[in-house]
């Protein structure tokens, strides 16, 4: 393979599987050495079913010959074609023998940057003539991502190739191993590789069949210099000494911080005592910009440092240590990095750096060159806290592993137990945390009462993760015994008493605390605190309260570069907008979420978003969707015990099933998760499912086992921590009620819909009186009904709900396939009350509005405008105002 592009099997480095048709399918396609650029174009070309495909590579022996990469092309065109180039010089003759191709082609390029000059110019006058010409041809180009591109192919679009993610990258690993790899051993290469498919490739093929078992470590450093210099070390071969000393020093000022922008003054000056003038030019390997001087490729950073001789790469350190300014802490660690500052030295040191990565340098550099074994595992201690704080769980636990060397104190010991048990927490058997943090508990309750308490809550997290009530109460027993009376009062007192009550169904006393802890205005600006405030709102079903306390947790987290604390948060405001019926928002931040939590290697938190999306594609009729985060939310859940993602899962899965028309389906999958026994689910999530089962039982024709489990949910809709779950319990009372009574539970379930919101449970208790109003032969309520459901479910995207809603509506009688044109003359089917409100929402009132205006109630309004769209068949007020405005100006009306 020429200009060492690496393919890579396995997952795609990119989602993209076929060159899009934007921009006339022209694309030019990079990314950095060993991301798969050439793996791309493979995929693009074997997925390619619409026409034939031309495959190039830029061949070195063709570079010295003008025109000779041109020439190439034109001929596989024409044997590709069958038909002969179009006639004319080369740069004219390829566009347009491009342009007369009359059936759809594909033609991909790779290493277009190898190309003479001349070919380069051509193939760029040719793509952009396509991209301004309709035609059948499309292009796909590869060039590095590594330095700028050439000028021949500036202006056209680009698709970089994004590394993997660690999901991603783990999966890839698993392949090529046969799932062999030890998962300690998977994470670090993970991490190490930074998505790189070459790299993960070539890190793990160096391993031994010890070392993929993990009974031995792997090689150290990870990755070695051996390694980075056999995947890029040809881009830096024929450097001068003055560009590779300014290559080196970039690679230094950025170690351990490679996100951070360098200031070029401080570069090039820092380059002079390396014994270069400061007019070195600027290797095209780096850019320059606003936010600083950076290299354009991670992995070619890390190869300039690791290939650089010691004595280069330490006088480096020292000439950046000089040139910063006088008290900045950057200094002390380059010269600890240097070997001329010591631990003590960098330890007082790493507190005033800005970025956690640094810090977490200075702390760990600091226990390298620690000989008091207590002093050295203090050091990694606090090292692992800077990498959990920053995102790194993995890297976290390694540092707390290398901190068991030292014999430390009790109080070092219970810090470090801390932060295992809460790395795990979100990135393990949640059992494991839990334990981790009991100990953590009983060795800090002497020495740090805060620090015990904190690891006590934590501790109940993981219980409550776990669907274990027990386990949480004895943590918060635990919580209370370390507190002391000195620290009784304040949120997080509040928070563990409350908690408490809760849980022993004490509803009330809970209610006031949890409340106080949900809208404390002096709260604490540490994320963690804010995160309890979101919890107790969301238990207390104060889901207005809940969203403001996700989005400052939010805030908090990026504004103290807390990197840990951002997916939870995300997390936070995901559930709370489900829970608000607000399911678009909800996926949004599920999704910001997911990312954010592989990003920091949190798979528990991860599962949680998965369980989220699966909510909301569960509504928006997406099943397959559906499936894939339910796989992969059930997939982390099994392995580390976490109750409440399994059970959100399963209840997705049957939700989608009930979507579909497969009440007996969901009735299997719901029944176990809410009836008692030993598979019930989580203690506090279960009687979420209960409408949706009894709903499923109902229609599947067996309702007896529904009736339990509806006087277990009327409990809980009495507690009022879920707006909908008194219509939701009058909705499946009417489900079971004799036909003499249902319909005035429907109906009294509408009423409470009006102040609890929500489109789609409305909608779904409108879907439901409908069916039971059809059924009977009251077919014109039916319509009414009917109408209004579909309009809901539409309202809130819920399209396989509104698909079901469509076959009842054709069932009764009434076309519902979609929105119709109307008739002016329709309008005289509305009553004059219905048509003065229809005229006022027309113009653009709101219900309020018309409701001052008429002197009604707006529930008075919201009844006859459903009535309304029921009657005419239309499904927003857009439409209702385009039928009141054709019917006035033809003066047909009422």
């Amino acid at each position: 393979m020429t200009g060492q592009t690496t393919a890579t099997p396995g997952p795609a480095p990119h989602r993209a599987t076929a060159p899009a048709d934007r921009y006339g399918g022209v694309h030019v396609v990079t990314g950095e050495p060993g991301c798969g650029r050439t793996w791309f174009l493979e995929r693009a070309a074997d997925s390619f079913a619409a026409g034939p495909v031309v495959r190039l590579r830029a061949d070195p022996a063709r570079t010295a010959v003008p025109g000779g990469g041109l020439r190439a092309l034109l001929r596989a065109l024409g044997d590709t074609t069958g038909r002969a180039p179009v006639a004319g010089s080369g740069r004219v003759a390829l566009s347009a023998t491009l342009s007369a191709v009359s059936r759809p082609l594909l033609v991909c390029v790779d290493d277009a940057h190898l190309w003479d000059p001349v070919s380069r110019a051509a193939l760029g006058d040719a793509a952009r003539h396509l991209c301004r010409t309709a035609t059948a041809a499309r292009l796909l180009l590869t060039v590095p991502g590594h330095r700028p591109p050439a000028p021949e192919f500036g202006g056209l679009p680009v698709t970089r190739v994004d590394p993997l993610t660690p999901p991603e990258a783990a999966a890839l690993l698993d392949e090529v191993t046969g799932g062999d790899l030890d998962a300690g051993v998977r994470d670090e290469i993970v991490d190490a590789a930074e998505g790189n498919p070459a790299l993960l490739l070539a890190l793990v093929r160096r391993l031994s069949s010890a070392q993929v078992r993990g009974d031995r470590p792997p090689p150290r450093p990870l990755p070695g210099a051996d390694v980075l210099t056999g995947l890029a070390g040809g881009y830096l071969a024929g450097l001068p000494s003055g560009r590779r000393d300014l290559l080196l020093t970039v690679a230094a000022a950025a170690r351990d911080d490679e996100d951070a922008g360098l200031d070029p003054g401080l570069v090039l000056r820092a380059v002079r005592h390396l014994g270069h003038d400061s007019a070195v030019p600027l290797p095209d390997l780096l850019t320059s910009a606003d936010d600083g001087i950076r290299f354009h490729s991670e992995l070619l950073r890390a190869t300039v440092y690791a290939t650089a001789p010691d004595g280069r790469r330490r006088a480096a350190h020292l000439a950046l240590a000089r040139e910063l300014a006088q008290g900045d802490p950057r200094a002390v660690l380059h010269r600890a990095w240097a070997g001329a500052a010591g631990g003590t030295e960098l330890e007082a040191a790493a507190g005033d750096l800005t970025s956690r990565r640094l810090r977490c340098a200075a702390y760990t550099r600091a226990a390298e060159l620690s000989d008091d074994g207590p002093r050295r595992a203090e050091r990694y201690t606090a090292a692992a806290e800077q990498a959990l704080l920053g995102g790194r769980s993995h890297h976290a636990l390694r540092l707390l592993d290398a901190a068991r060397s030292g014999a430390a104190p009790a109080g070092a010991r219970g810090r470090a137990a801390l932060l295992r048990g809460t790395t795990v927490l979100h990135d393990g058997p949640v059992d494991e945390a839990q334990a981790s943090l009991l100990l953590a508990t009983s060795l800090l309750a002497a020495r740090s009462p805060a620090d015990a308490g904190t690891a006590a809550l934590a501790a109940c997290d993981a219980a409550w993760s776990a669907g274990d009530p027990a386990g949480c109460l004895a943590a918060l027993e635990r919580c209370g015994e370390v507190a002391g009376h000195a620290s009784q009062g304040g949120p997080r007192t509040d928070y563990r008493l409350g908690l408490r009550a809760l849980l022993e169904a004490r509803f009330e006393e809970a209610a006031v605390r949890l409340r106080r802890v949900a809208r404390d205005p002096d709260g604490s600006g540490d994320p963690e605190d804010i995160l309890r405030a979101a919890a107790a709102a969301l238990m207390l079903g104060d889901l207005a309260e809940a969203r403001r306390a996700g989005a400052r947790a939010l805030a908090a987290a990026r504004t103290l570069d807390s990197v840990a604390a951002v997916p939870r948060a995300r997390e936070y405001l995901a559930y709370a907008e489900l829970r608000a019926g607000r399911h678009a928002l909800a996926r949004t931040h599920a999704e910001e979420g997911l990312r954010a939590a592989h990003r920091a290697g949190q798979r528990n938190t991860a599962a949680h978003q998965h369980a989220v999306l699966a909510l909301a594609a569960s509504i928006e009729g997406e099943p397959e969707t559906v499936a894939g985060h339910v796989a992969a939310a059930l997939g982390t859940a099994r392995r580390h015990g976490l109750a409440q993602v399994a059970t959100l899962a399963e209840w997705a899965a049957a939700r989608a099933d009930l979507g579909r028309g497969r009440p007996q389906e969901a009735a299997d999958r719901l029944g176990p998760l809410v009836r008692p026994g030993a598979r019930r689910g989580h203690f506090a999530l279960w009687m979420l499912a209960v409408p949706c089962y009894v709903e499923a039982a109902v229609s599947a024709g067996q309702p007896e086992g529904a009736r339990t489990v509806v006087e277990d949910f009327a409990r809980w809709a009495a507690f009022g921590a879920d707006p909908q779950a008194p219509a939701q319990l009058l909705r499946c009372r009417a489900l079971l009620a004799p036909p003499d009574r249902a319909d005035a539970l429907y109906r009294q379930a509408l009423d409470l819909h009006e102040t609890a919101g929500g489109d789609f449970e409305r909608a779904r208790t409108e879907l439901l009186h409908g069916k039971w109003l059809r059924r009977r032969r009251r077919l014109r309520e039916a319509r009414d009904r009917l109408g209004a459901a579909l309009v809901g479910f539409e309202r809130c995207g819920a399209r396989a709900w509104a698909e079901q809603t469509r076959g009842e509506l054709r069932a009764n009688g009434a076309a519902a396939s979609g929105p119709r044109t109307m008739a002016p003359a329709d309008l005289s089917g509305l009553t004059p009350q219905q048509l003065r409100i229809a005229r006022r929402v027309a113009e653009g009132a709101t219900n309020r509005e018309v409701a001052l205006t008429l002197s009604v109630s707006t529930r008075t309004v919201d009844y006859h405008l459903r009535r309304v769209f029921a009657a005419l068949g239309v499904r927003s007020r857009l439409e209702l105002a385009r039928l009141v405005e054709r019917a006035e100006k033809t003066g047909a009306h009422p």
